[in-house]
């Protein structure tokens, strides 16, 4: 007799926790080989508000974090995914990639955590300016997170797609809701537990399972998420768009090869930062200036 086969359940990531969708639904997504590959929650509204509060409880605190204590947070993400190569590997093969692309695609997001650690401490330089003003005022610009983060996982990639937009918004001290790709889920998970495993605090990354097509237009609709992130939505794009609209979200479509070099950058976290402008005015006092 063969031992019956005990499917692996995959739970979401909220606030810390690894709790089953409220709704008790799942899904079984098939693999290229026509393998099952696991017991999958299929997100609800609920548990999407449910990250939302998890999310908003903790963007204060990250964003009050120095510059210097989230880039050790990243690339402690870096050191505890590195050790798992091996579990990961074999997830990769799972869903449908040969051992070459699997190893390509973990070697990529090892190199994309350690290259965003890196710009935690740097990039408000880079952005920031000091502006010419034609008053007796000195005029910085300065950036600040916009948030709560939502953002879809590319479809066709397993991890690097969800990792290359989580990690900028992180870097840049905002908080996130992510939907994990639909047919290629599992690594998500795996990666939410190497999450947890890390100094990141609960509720910074919250990771959900489903179907894009029930929980995009959530996200897009909901009141308390600031930027909404995604790859190609194919039919449901321009209900999504106005759903944004209608709740003055930002709104950012990356047509990205995320296994491509170019594919990191700068521009994904300045794209999640609001410019903010400070007046301090000074006073000419016998030729010199001084300020108040």
């Amino acid at each position: 007799m063969s031992n019956l086969e005990v499917l692996k359940t995959y739970k979401l990531y909220i606030g810390g926790a690894f709790p089953r969708t409220e709704s008790g639904r799942f899904y079984n997504p098939i693999s290229k080989q026509g393998e099952v590959l696991g017991n999958i929650c299929l997100s609800s509204r609920k548990d999407l508000r449910n990250a939302v509060v998890a999310a908003r409880k903790a963007q204060g605190p990250w964003e009050e974090r120095s510059a210097f204590n989230r880039s050790q947070i990243l690339y402690r993400i870096a050191e505890l995914f590195s050790d798992r190569k091996e579990i990961f590997l074999k997830e990769f093969q799972k869903q449908g990639s040969s051992l070459e692309a699997a190893t390509i695609e973990f070697s990529t997001i090892l190199d994309r955590m350690v290259y965003y650690a890196g710009w935690c401490d740097k990039y408000n330089q880079v952005l920031s300016s000091v502006n010419p003003v034609n008053s007796s005022h000195f005029n910085f610009s300065t950036c600040e997170p916009m948030g709560i983060v939502a953002l879809i996982a590319p479809p066709s990639t397993a991890l690097i797609g969800l990792v290359s937009l989580i990690l900028p918004a992180l870097a840049g001290g905002n908080t996130v809701v992510a939907l994990a790709s639909e047919n290629l889920p599992i690594s998500a998970i795996s990666f939410a537990e190497v999450l947890n495993d890390s100094d990141v605090p609960a509720g910074v990354v919250n990771i959900l399972t489903g179907k894009q097509e029930e929980i995009a237009p959530i996200m897009a609709s909901h009141m308390d998420i600031n930027a909404f992130i995604s790859s190609d939505l194919g039919s449901i794009e321009n209900p999504i768009a106005i759903a944004c609209i209608d709740n003055l979200k930002r709104k950012f479509t990356y047509f990205e090869d995320f296994n491509l070099p170019e594919s990191q950058g700068l521009n994904f976290i300045s794209d999640l930062q609001e410019i903010k402008t400070t007046w301090h005015p000074i006073e000419n006092i016998g030729g010199s200036t001084s300020t108040y």
